[in-house]
């Protein structure tokens, strides 16, 4: 049960939640074992024929008293003790959720989106049944075993309680035998629940795709295979619990089959009285509870420890980047951008060559910067260093002087506004994820953004204006409309350092050429880097930057270049072809 160590600090901080509620389970406890002492008493009071109406009201009274007093303790444990374990799942939900929020984005590379959702809900579940239902349980087998097995040896006659016992050593035996097998088949449907939800979330995400392809049915095999994976690992850990459950109860019934037998002869004895053999057997009753109670227990910790140990995996996860130990102090951001020497590979990447190549350039405070290059080239890898989304372990990148590795990572990317390639939106109206990166600004700058970006009057032609639901991940939006919507994004909160990776590919050529003419009057004295596989449309830059194999093979202006017949010479005439072949 090494997995709960995580737990540590919450089990510290609430233990006075967890004390109160044990407390009152204890109480709960008591008044249960005090009904089988008085049902025995009345019994040996009603066989020898000394009890009157009297006595009858108020042997009854009592059932009654102890059956409110059951009832309102329970309540109270109840709330104790499973709504603390409500609350530790709502913390550790918290955590993980922050967790994955500063991991960097190499981790999810590698892990799928329903892996991470299955343990952010069906993990933190068993958790919680752990904390919750489990503690109960627990508590009731280790008290009222304990307890009633006492009351049966002191009360009523010990040689009976022995007997009655026999079969508990084997019940310890199989509990344990069980638990190691129930912990590692929960796992597998733990995992197997994990490859179904990555495999409902790829479809419909990407339903769209899947519809064009005609892919439905393939894709309904491919589910079905999964699901019937899921079912496969659900039906072996159910086969190992449905053994488990009436192997406890056929202990349990064994023992009460050894106190009819023994118990009845000690009776006509009259070594006990027929009081006490009730009694007994309303005490063993009671033991049968707590009996199969260790059994549940056993299956909830597993599970439980399955989960959790799932959960550690990701919080155990070190995020590449962290904020920088002795941070520089910078009031405000001029916008100077340096590269020097930058060579980089992505980590745990299976190409042995770096994207980028001893990568060396300068963007001054104001300027406009180009960078152009064919595809794999390296142009996003640049500006994903800028950000610090992935370490720099080979040369440095500077702002203002300044290494970026000693910059406060919300210093940092607060200068930065960046549009990526892959526009993202939330399913929230337009207007929020305008306002996503900079909450709080006033309509007029929402609006100002959004008629820079170009977009301004088509919002307004929308019935619900700004606040049109986009749906998940924009899918109301067109392409072009998704990139203006996040340009205008990147705009409102009016960064020292605005990049465009590849972000206006979805419009056309005109609404492109009109954008960047806004953005050059708005962002005057402001810095600047777009990245665009349209040479035509940054042919006014201050100054352009020509990748080629992640190496930076020619910079300077538009007309520079041209005259060298290099690259960028290159590209211009294949863009110019082009243009000329879908305008004919």
């Amino acid at each position: 049960m090494g997995h709960f160590r995580t737990l540590k600090d919450f089990i510290i901080k609430h233990k006075w939640r967890y004390l109160i509620g044990v407390t009152w389970l204890l109480v709960v406890d008591v008044m249960q074992l005090v009904i089988p002492r008085l049902l025995g008493n009345f019994t040996d009071a009603l066989q020898r024929g000394n009890i009157d109406n009297g006595d009858l009201v108020l042997f009854s009274a009592l059932i009654l008293f102890l059956a409110g007093g059951i009832a309102f303790a329970r309540y109270l444990w109840r709330m104790y003790i499973f709504g603390t374990a409500r609350l530790l799942e709502y913390s550790l939900r918290n955590r993980l959720f922050s967790h994955l929020l500063n991991l960097s984005p190499s981790y999810y590379t590698r892990h799928k989106t329903g892996d991470l959702m299955a343990r952010a809900t069906n993990d933190l579940q068993a958790v919680r049944q752990a904390f919750g239902p489990g503690i109960v349980m627990f508590t009731d087998a280790v008290v009222l075993t304990l307890a009633t097995v006492t009351l049966m040896a002191v009360t009523t006659n010990i040689k009976l309680t022995a007997m009655a016992l026999l079969p508990l050593p084997f019940l310890a035996f199989v509990s344990r035998f069980f638990g190691r097998i129930i912990h590692s088949r929960f796992r597998q449907v733990q995992e197997a629940f994990s490859g179904l939800s990555g495999r409902v979330h790829e479809n419909v995400a990407g339903i769209r795709v899947v519809k064009s392809f005609v892919q439905e049915e393939a894709e309904i095999k491919k589910f079905t295979s999964v699901n019937r994976h899921y079912l496969e690992t659900n039906m072996h850990l159910v086969r190992v619990w449905s053994v488990f459950g009436p192997l406890v109860q056929f202990i349990s019934a064994v023992s009460f089959l050894i106190v009819l037998g023994y118990g009845g002869f000690l009776v006509l004895e009259e070594t006990i009285t027929l009081g006490d053999f009730v009694a007994f057997n309303s005490y063993l009753g009671l033991l049968t509870w707590p009996v199969m109670a260790l059994g549940f227990v056993m299956n909830m910790l597993q599970r439980g420890s399955a989960s959790m140990e799932r959960i550690n995996r990701i919080l155990e996860e070190k995020p590449e980047i962290t904020e920088p130990a002795n941070p520089v102090s910078m009031d405000r951001v001029r916008g100077q951008v340096e590269f020097r020497n930058v060579t980089f590979r992505y980590p745990g990447s299976e190409n042995p060559e770096p994207v980028l190549r001893n990568v060396s350039l300068v963007v001054e405070p104001g300027q406009t910067v180009a960078v152009v290059g064919r595809t794999g080239s390296g142009k996003t890898t640049l500006v994903n260093l800028l950000l610090r989304l992935y370490p720099v372990d080979d040369g440095s990148i500077f702002i203002d002087g300044y290494d970026i590795n000693r910059i406060p990572l919300v210093v940092l990317r607060d200068a930065v506004g960046y549009v990526p390639q892959d526009d993202f939106l939330f399913s929230k109206t337009i207007r929020e994820n305008i306002t996503f990166g900079s909450p709080g600004i006033p309509p007029t700058v929402v609006n100002e953004a959004a008629r820079v970006a170009g977009i301004h009057q088509e919002i307004l032609s929308f019935s619900h204006g700004y606040e049109t639901l986009v749906g998940e991940r924009g899918v109301t939006l067109s392409g072009g409309q998704k990139q203006r919507v996040s340009i205008a994004r990147a705009l409102a909160k009016h960064p020292r350092i605005l990049v465009l990776d590849d972000s206006l590919s979805a419009v056309d050529t005109r609404t492109e050429e009109a954008i960047l003419r806004s953005l050059r009057e708005v962002r005057r004295g402001l810095t600047n880097i777009i990245i665009s596989h349209r040479v035509s449309s940054i042919k006014s830059a201050d100054w352009i930057v020509v990748l080629e194999a992640g190496r930076v093979v020619e910079q300077g202006r538009h007309a520079d270049l041209l005259a060298r017949g290099g690259v960028y010479y290159e590209l211009y005439q294949k863009q110019v072809l082009r243009e000329r072949i879908e305008h004919s």
